[in-house]
C-alpha cells in the first residue's frame, strides 16, 4: 500500500465502505472531547486542533493527487485528511466555553453533526471551492465548511447550551 493513500485516508479510515468523510471526521471529535473531558486547557485544546488543521491539510494538498491518479477519481472518497482539517476547525475555539461531561458531550456531538450538514450540502460558496485543482479543491471546501460549523456552534453554544 502506498503511504501516501495511507495518510490522505487518515490510516484506513477513508477506506470504510460507508460514509468515508464521517469516518474521517470522527478524530477531531473525539480528542476534542478527550481533551475538554480530561481538563485540557482551552488553549492547549484550541492548539492540538490547529495542530489537526495544518497536518490535515499538508497532507491532503501534497498526497492527495496519489489518490487522485489511483483511482481517477477528481475526488476519491478514500481521501479523508481533508475532513479531518475541517473538522478541527469547527472546534477550534469551542472549548473555551465548554464545562463538565454533558456540555462536552453536547458540543462535540453538535460540532461532528453541523460539519458533517456543511459539508454534505455544500452551501454557497463551499461547493465552488470543489473547482480548485487536485488537493487544494478537495481541501478547501470542508475548511470553509468547518467555518461555517463553527459559526453556528458559537451561536448555539452562547445562546442555548450554556444557559
Amino acid at each position: 500500500m502506498n503511504t501516501k493513500r495511507l495518510l490522505t485516508s487518515c490510516f484506513g479510515l477513508g477506506w470504510l465502505p460507508i460514509a468515508p468523510g464521517t469516518w474521517g471526521s470522527l478524530p477531531p471529535t473525539a480528542i476534542f472531547a478527550g481533551l475538554c473531558y480530561f481538563g485540557v486547557s482551552p488553549l492547549t485544546v484550541s492548539i492540538v486542533m490547529l495542530v489537526l488543521i495544518l497536518a490535515g491539510s499538508v497532507i491532503c494538498v501534497k498526497f492527495a493527487p496519489a489518490s487522485i491518479d489511483a483511482t481517477g477519481k477528481i475526488d476519491p472518497g478514500e481521501v479523508v485528511a481533508d475532513e479531518l482539517a475541517g473538522q478541527a476547525v469547527t472546534f477550534v475555539y469551542a472549548s473555551a466555553y465548554v464545562v463538565g461531561f454533558n456540555q462536552i458531550l453536547i458540543t462535540a456531538i453538535l460540532g461532528f453533526l453541523l460539519f458533517r450538514v456543511f459539508d454534505i450540502i455544500k452551501p454557497w460558496p463551499i461547493r465552488k471551492l470543489e473547482k480548485f485543482p487536485k488537493g487544494w479543491g478537495i481541501l478547501a471546501d470542508d475548511l470553509l465548511a468547518g467555518v461555517y460549523a463553527a459559526i453556528i456552534l458559537q451561536i448555539c453554544l452562547r445562546f442555548w447550551v450554556l444557559k
